[in-house]
């Protein structure tokens, strides 16, 4: 967690704050995007060619927010359809921007169980709330993967 440094009070307590936040009638709340900008290929190389085209998954991100990019549903959430990201310029080929936009549905299955040891070190603090979406989380990557073997 990257805001763990930063945060004066117990993360459990910070996570009810934002759950509650969001539960207020008329509240629009930010839209949150994951992005792993480190994953690396079978040689061992990243796969994203460099900070500077952050920009291209940037622009898809505010085109998401202002309603007019399209996406794919995916277990982990939207993600760019294969057209969505501008990727000229880069010599990626077809089979590499594919592997990019893949979810990895094993990586995401192992890290279930560490985050579920991370929320136990806030013991009965974690809201419920995020314990149901981790279990919805993993039932979704559980159903992708049975549905692609």
């Amino acid at each position: 967690m990257a805001m763990l440094p930063f945060c004066g009070y117990n993360m459990a307590d910070y996570w009810s704050h934002w759950i509650r936040t969001g539960q207020q009638e008329g509240v629009k709340l930010p839209k949150i995007y994951y992005v792993n900008w480190f994953r690396k290929d079978d040689e061992g190389k990243f796969m994203w060619p460099g900070f500077g085209e952050n920009s291209r998954v940037l622009k898809w991100i505010f085109e998401r927010c202002e309603g007019t990019a399209e996406a794919v549903e995916t277990p982990i959430g939207n993600l760019p359809n294969i057209d969505g990201l501008d990727f000229s310029g880069l010599g990626l080929s077809d089979a590499q921007i594919a592997e990019l936009l893949r979810v990895e549905v094993d990586g995401w299955l192992d890290e279930i169980p560490l985050i579920e040891e991370y929320y136990a070190t806030y013991g009965n603090h974690v809201p419920a709330e995020l314990h149901t979406e981790l279990k919805e989380l993993k039932q979704r990557l559980e159903d992708a993967k049975q549905a692609a073997a």
